[in-house]
């Protein structure tokens, strides 16, 4: 297959997958002070994945979550700190991932190293999302309460939803690819 394909066929993929991040985030319910899970970064971690050895994919995909992010948020004035954490999160987690599939043990998994890598993702990138987004939103405008009470009462029960939201995506996506004879990596 050409390679021009393969790209355009990413790219089609990528399209979909932020399309529906920005739905499932925009339909979810706000948790607490306005704060909603975050669908956008598991979309994000899962087109990291497929896409883990073109940095400019990942980069173009995390502004593109960073802008839906920006028009979904539920969160008094919370545009700017929704883009600057999933720039942010996007950065560190593209290190991340890169590290973690250099390990000799991600090579001996074989299948499992790609759903070790956006699980292992998605919690990590939910936590650094979390922070950021707060101590941005924190500086910008204050916090409708405490930072520590909205890290337990948002960022944490928002963490366990990502996570099990990402398995269960992800598992669906894959076998969906396989099913249509797609070849994520």
């Amino acid at each position: 297959m050409k390679r021009r394909t393969i790209d355009t066929k990413k790219m089609i993929l990528n399209a979909i997958l932020l399309g529906i991040g920005f739905i499932l985030h925009q339909v979810l319910p706000a948790l607490a002070a306005g704060i909603t899970p975050d669908m956008t970064l598991v979309m994000l971690f899962c087109i990291m994945v497929i896409n883990r050895e073109n940095y400019k994919t990942c980069l173009v995909s995390g502004i593109i979550t960073a802008i839906f992010s920006a028009l979904a948020t539920k969160f008094p004035m919370g545009q700017i700190p929704n883009f600057v954490d999933k720039v942010v999160t996007m950065h560190v987690m593209y290190l991340f991932m890169k590290s973690l599939y250099m390990l000799p043990v991600m090579n001996r998994i074989g299948k499992k190293a790609d759903q070790i890598a956006v699980v292992s993702m998605t919690a990590i990138g939910t936590l650094v999302s979390g922070v950021v987004f707060l101590t941005v939103a924190y500086l910008m405008a204050g916090l409708p309460g405490g930072f520590g009470v909205l890290f337990v009462s948002v960022v944490l029960p928002t963490l366990v939803f990502n996570m099990v939201a990402c398995l269960v995506l992800y598992n669906v996506l894959s076998l969906s690819l396989k099913r249509s004879s797609y070849q994520l990596n």
